[in-house]
């Protein structure tokens, strides 16, 4: 009856209303085909087939219905929305030499970030420590007593070491990465002095020396003695960066997208300037840990805009590659911070000369502008026509390369108001709010379980003697992240983004599944004398499981960034990234939880998003595929961005044996019969043509 009704709208009846006109940029979903979705050309899709925006439905002279002509004069020119097939290749794509200066532009800081976010990992590491007064001969002692240190050297002493979680890309730029923890409650006793017995249970001395490993002299631990019961104000300091990151991210999305990339970017390096800096000079821990909450909110403000603007500069051939880049570039920040770290030996010299590069930022404010893509999707053409002029003169163009006459479209659309749109207006829609949400389940269960993975690899229960040295442990983490990032590099290339970030989770779930099963089965069966298994084969197991597992969740927790700047409009796209980032942030806020509480509930975590990952593989199939398509520019696009098959149609064959009428109704999508009437015969709802 509801679709009678429908019908009998959609033939002009006198008692049909014209459709409300555009509100912030988008139309409610019963009215989505009135607005003009985007035309771009859209490149072979491999993995899910091509999909391409409906087509906007085209006047049909002077008998067109009254309420579809004043839908279509509140729409602007379609050329100007095609900014991927009509403004980009005006401008020259990347070929234009502006356009590459911008590009580099956006990797230069992933390396600060890369340092940033790895800094936790050196200034709040756990270090050995014992009463001062008790010499070298106690510290001796503690050899015998742990037999965990070589020759006596207390810079080269390896208990059990702290986790440094992996969390790239965050794309980074770059990278979204932090150190897991200090040492839990399982870990052996530290060494200390004969006549005092164990540290964890005679901390009735006022004073201690440390044995730090990170190759500083000083550290925000030692320096406030941050030790036996005060040791849980060091997992709170760790607290307050990640927290930071999470509130900065959902915060300065929203307003990314409401004033712009540019404000937002320069407005965060000022302030990460100016609370960085005084990070270094906190005089006790609750000061270094508030500090350090406003520096995470600052540097997610950094993170997230480079991270849109790389996205909107790019054509489609060239998004994951510029992206992977800028990743790449954040990793050698992590491989270089040991080496920064032994430069400047002292935690606050470090802090400093960490924030100090931010400062070469500052002159992004005269040499970086807007995003161009950001202003003519919301509709701000005054202030577009002047950056399309800008970046002609910079490029050195001849106007006459205007072929499609983008200018001139673009002069009689200047007196068009601005329509910008908030992240709220997702939930009235039926596609994208589904596949953002799907997106941040992915990133939280990375994240989250590769700190499971790290802790079964590093943990106390694998006596594996390179593994507990300081700094392989460090270079084993963050080589594994980089094989991940250039296994990420093939897989897409081949898969694409949905099938690459399925066959990663899929890699996850078995991994985890295998170390909870399989690794039991075998502690259970070593028992036995005669079984023939002993321990040192189910640490060998659990390492390797925990390899593929890291390497296979940080592809996981990346990939599902990327595919978030991808499918999510642009009107929207840094509130989209931002919810992303924020479910990677609470994945990883999960691991200094678990160290606050000494690793108790470790085994119940790890099965928890072990379950997640079996929900996450049925979920991605519900993504569609983005590669090599336009970006949707308004959230009407983002809503022609449906599920498509993981393989492609064989030639000939039907793909769906519904009619044209039929999947409209039936996918609620577009509910208007005028773009019925606008569709080619051989077109489906999903934009995919038949054969």
């Amino acid at each position: 009856m509801a679709i009678d009704r429908r019908r009998e709208a959609a033939g002009g009846g006198p008692g049909r209303q014209p459709p409300p006109a555009e509100e912030n940029g988008s139309l409610p979903p019963g009215d989505a085909a009135a607005s003009a979705p985007l035309g771009g050309r859209a490149g072979p899709s491999g993995g899910g087939g091509e999909i391409q925006p409906l087509p906007a439905p085209h006047p049909a002279g002077g008998g067109q219905h009254p309420g579809c002509s004043a839908a279509a004069a509140a729409a602007p020119s379609l050329l100007l929305l095609d900014y991927d097939g009509s403004v980009l290749p005006f401008l020259g794509g990347l070929g234009g030499g502006y356009q590459k200066t911008l590009v580099l532009l956006t990797w230069i800081p992933a390396l600060f970030i890369g340092f940033s976010q790895f800094s936790d990992s050196f200034l709040l590491d756990q270090p050995n420590f014992w009463c001062r007064g008790a010499g070298k001969g106690a510290e001796l002692a503690g050899v015998t007593a742990t037999g965990r240190w070589d020759s006596g050297d207390v810079a080269n002493w390896t208990s059990p070491p702290t986790t440094p979680f992996s969390t790239a890309s965050w794309g980074a730029a770059g990278n979204l990465s932090n150190s897991s923890g200090a040492d839990g409650g399982d870990t052996p006793p530290l060494p200390s002095p004969p006549d005092k017995g164990d540290n964890a249970s005679n901390c009735d001395c006022h004073a201690w020396d440390y044995g730090i490993r990170t190759g500083l002299v000083q550290n925000v631990v030692s320096k406030w003695d941050l030790v036996c019961d005060n040791a849980w104000k060091v997992h709170i300091a760790k607290f307050s960066l990640l927290v930071g990151l999470i509130f900065g991210y959902l915060i300065t999305g929203c307003i990314a997208d409401w004033v712009g990339r540019r404000p937002v970017l320069l407005f965060s390096i000022i302030f990460i300037l100016i609370f960085g800096l005084t990070v270094a000079l906190s005089v006790n821990v609750t000061m270094f840990s508030t500090l350090r909450f406003f520096e995470g909110f600052c540097l997610a403000g950094i993170i997230l805009t480079l991270y849109a603007l790389r996205i909107e500069l790019c054509p489609p051939g060239k998004r994951f590659m510029i992206t992977m880049v800028a990743s790449f570039v954040a990793m050698a920040g992590q491989f270089l911070m040991p080496g920064l770290a032994a430069l400047c030996r002292d935690w606050q010299v470090l802090q400093a000369l960490i924030i100090c590069p931010f400062l070469l930022m500052l002159l992004y404010w005269s040499i970086f502008p807007e995003s161009l893509r950001w202003l003519m999707a919301t509709q701000q053409f005054e202030s577009a026509k002047k950056l399309i002029l800008h970046f002609t003169q910079k490029n050195c163009m001849n106007p006459e390369s205007d072929i499609k006459g983008v200018m001139p479209e673009l002069e009689k659309e200047l007196s068009r108001r601005p329509k910008k749109v908030c992240i709220v207006k997702v939930v009235g829609t039926r596609n994208l709010w589904k596949n953002i949400v799907v997106l941040c389940v992915n990133s939280l269960t990375g994240y989250g379980i590769h700190h499971c993975f790290a802790r079964s690899m590093m943990g106390h229960e694998v006596k594996v003697p390179l593994l507990e040295n300081f700094y392989a442990d460090y270079y084993t983490v963050a080589s594994i992240a980089l094989a991940s990032c250039l296994a990420m590099c093939v897989v897409v290339r081949f898969l694409g983004r949905r099938g690459g970030l399925l066959l990663f989770m899929i890699l996850t779930a078995l991994a985890s599944l295998l170390q909870l099963g399989l690794l039991n089965l075998i502690g259970k069966y070593s028992q036995h004398p005669d079984s023939g298994m002993s321990d040192s084969v189910k640490d060998k197991f659990s390492i390797t499981f925990s390899i593929v597992g890291m390497f296979a969740s940080h592809a996981v927790g990346s990939l599902s960034v990327f595919f978030c700047a991808e499918i999510t409009p642009t009107v929207i796209r840094c509130g989209g990234l931002g919810l992303v980032l924020a479910s990677a942030g609470f994945g990883m806020l999960t691991a200094p939880i678990i160290d606050l509480h000494n690793q108790k509930g470790y085994f119940l975590h790890h099965i928890i998003f072990a379950c997640c990952t079996l929900i996450c593989i049925i979920c991605i199939l519900l993504l569609p595929e983005s590669r090599n398509q336009s970006l949707p520019e308004n959230i009407s696009n983002g809503e022609h961005y449906t599920r498509q098959p993981l393989l492609p149609h064989k030639k000939g064959e039907q793909p769906l044996l519904l009619t044209n009428a039929e999947l409209k109704d039936y996918s609620g999508l577009h509910d208007a019969a005028t773009a019925g009437d606008g569709l080619p015969e051989n077109a489906t709802a999903n934009g995919m043509k038949s054969m």
